[in-house]
């Protein structure tokens, strides 16, 4: 990560100019950008026009009809006093973005499980086979492709036995993590898993969304046999196994077709204490014999945690020691990140450390972006290091942990362990990082935010018949027309933003985003990070002309405007038509938003 707080490896699919890191900005200090903050913003918000989450779904030509009082966007700003520019260039096809990067992951652990997702089949909650209706309906609306479980540390202290058959003889247990549980106040449904909710709740869940399901298998604390033997339990077929028999006797006769395996969870830690070689030797081991019964599997290998590079060459070493050949069968390497520390260095300590979810200040704002956005560099530092081993990057990416980590206390439902408020703040640092993934199709395969309800980064806040969506439930619907589409060279140049960090200047991209192509249609978006100043910026698209569109914005007077259940819809995307008066679009990008501009070319 470079001393100005961009990702190394930014130039890879987003370049900047001398433009950007040259532009010379007054330097203020908190207070003046505070200032300035609550003048600019109304205006943009004030013309904004509510839309449903359903239209951000639709396709560029039908967008602006399905807005009943949707206004026309028309930049009168001339292309000579844009201070930013953003060259799309349609000839360069970076890879296309595998849909499975906008996945999901639940655990049990707090509220996640029950409550968030289970309500019971006789529970007065809207709910389709006892899991939340709600919940179901806004993951289709998102094209949710794949969700992990059950978790996590978690993961590696579970029994699939457990969760499977009559619901009424399924074993309680503890719950990995009824310690932290026990000290945040959690209700006994937290701390000692009843296991009513399993395996097969889980494919119930996955087929009303209509997404694949990936499942973490235990590595710290049960035999290889046993991880087999889910499989066997999953995808054998109908009538072939005494296991298959047992589906269909309390859940499906067709098997589940699980292809996305995890081999353990966070090796390192957690998931057994293991050295990254003591580790390699239990991949090969639980992976040298899996039946397929016709579905290819997918093993997904623990990988490092943050800047972990010894993790990532220790295992990698000891798999091609014994045979290069066992590259093969790995499909991903998981890489966790969690951007916690925004003490600015003055601390390791992970409590410590940690900032709070609803009560910061600016500087706070560009610490916990400057600390996500060094995700970008450890995906081309860890890339690196396994092509040292595997030349034909035959492995790819799987960022199955990500997203900011506040100090406890924010929750709307008390006893939630980890529950966090999502705000303006996490939504914009979710396009950041959506974007970062985006271009880098060719590396990345795989990624889930934690976690997808009721936990630290999640999409949805739940509580009996209560529910709303976060302003990161938003950003995953903004982002949604990336999925499958073709990344395509995008070259941004804006003003980076000045500000001081405990009294030094110091500097952050002032405009980052991405774009894909599917067809005719281009998808952009864009993240403006600057707490107080809009963007004039002008989009040129090398090789086609735009005929029409829509720009969605998320945004709010308010750097900690967040959505709670008395008031659901306090942050929420705002769409309009756009108006393309030559062949370029100029507009305004609002501070402190996250936009999406849905292209028709010509």
């Amino acid at each position: 990560m470079d001393e100005d707080g961009s990702a190394d490896g930014w130039h890879a699919a987003v370049s900047i100019d001398p433009f950007c890191s040259s532009s010379v900005g007054t330097r203020t200090g908190r207070s003046s950008h505070e200032g300035r903050l609550m003048t600019g913003r109304r205006e943009f918000i004030r013309d904004s026009t509510l839309a449903a989450s359903a239209v951000l779904l639709a396709k560029p030509a039908k967008l602006a009809s399905a807005i009943l009082s949707s206004r026309t966007f028309s930049s009168t700003v001339s292309p000579s006093a844009a201070d930013s520019r953003i060259e799309i260039l349609l000839d360069e096809v970076l890879g296309t973005i595998s849909p499975n990067i906008y996945g999901h992951f639940l655990e049990h652990i707090g509220g996640v499980i029950y409550d968030g997702v289970w309500v019971g089949e006789n529970s007065k909650i809207p709910n389709v086979g006892g899991i939340r209706k709600d919940l179901i309906d806004e993951m289709r609306k998102i094209k949710a492709p794949v969700i992990r479980y059950p978790g996590g540390c978690f993961a590696d202290s579970y029994d699939w036995r457990d969760g499977v058959g009559p619901a009424d003889k399924r074993p309680r247990r503890t719950n990995f993590w009824n310690n932290e549980d026990e000290t945040s106040g959690a209700p006994a449904s937290h701390r000692y898993e009843s296991n009513r909710f399993g395996t097969d709740e889980f494919m119930r869940l996955c087929r009303a969304i209509g997404c694949q399901p990936y499942l973490a298998a235990n590595v710290r604390s049960l035999p290889a046999e046993a991880f087999y033997r889910w499989v066997e339990y999953c995808n054998s077929p109908a009538g072939s196994t005494t296991l298959a028999e047992e589906r269909a006797a309390t859940a499906s006769g067709q098997p589940y077709d699980v292809r996305y395996w995890g081999v353990g969870n966070e090796s390192w830690g957690c998931g057994g204490n293991f050295t990254a070689q003591e580790y390699a030797v239990q991949f090969r081991r639980y992976t040298s014999w899996v039946p397929e019964y016709g579905q290819s599997l997918s093993f997904i290998a623990s990988g490092p945690n943050s800047d972990a590079w010894d993790w990532t060459h220790g295992f990698f070493e000891e798999i091609v020691r014994k045979d290069k050949e066992l590259l093969d069968s790995i499909f991903g390497w998981a890489l966790h990140y969690y951007s916690w520390n925004l003490s600015r260095g003055r601390t390791q300590n992970w409590d410590e450390g940690k900032g709070d979810a609803l009560k910061f200040d600016t500087l706070d704002w560009y610490e916990v972006l400057r600390e996500g956005n060094r995700l970008e560099s450890l995906i081309e530092g860890h890339w690196q290091a396994m092509g040292e081993f595997d030349s034909e990057h035959k492995v790819k990416l799987v960022v199955d942990e990500w997203g900011p980590w506040y100090r406890p206390g924010s929750g709307l439902t008390p006893g939630n362990y980890l529950e966090q408020v999502p705000t303006l703040r996490d939504a914009v640092f979710s396009a950041m990082t959506l974007d970062i993934f985006n271009r880098h199709p060719d590396k990345v395969t795989l990624a889930s935010p934690a976690q997808l309800v009721n936990c630290l980064n999640s999409l949805y806040l739940a509580h009996e018949d209560k529910f709303c969506v976060t302003p990161v439930g938003h950003v995953f619907g903004m982002y949604s027309a990336h999925q499958g589409g073709d990344a395509v060279r995008t070259i941004i140049s804006a003003p980076s933003i000045q500000y001081l960090r405990d009294g030094k200047p110091s500097t952050f991209s002032g405009l980052a985003g991405s774009a894909s192509l599917r067809g005719k249609e281009l998808t952009l978006t864009l993240v403006n990070p600057h707490v107080s100043e809009s963007r004039e910026t002008e989009v040129v698209v090398r090789g086609a002309s735009i005929r029409s569109g829509a720009v969605i914005t998320l945004s709010n007077s308010d750097l900690h405007a967040h959505n709670t259940f008395d008031q659901r819809n306090e942050i929420t995307p705002q769409v309009k038509d756009l108006h393309v008066a030559g062949p370029n679009l100029v507009l305004q990008i609002p501070p402190a938003s996250v936009t999406t501009l849905a292209l028709a070319l010509a």
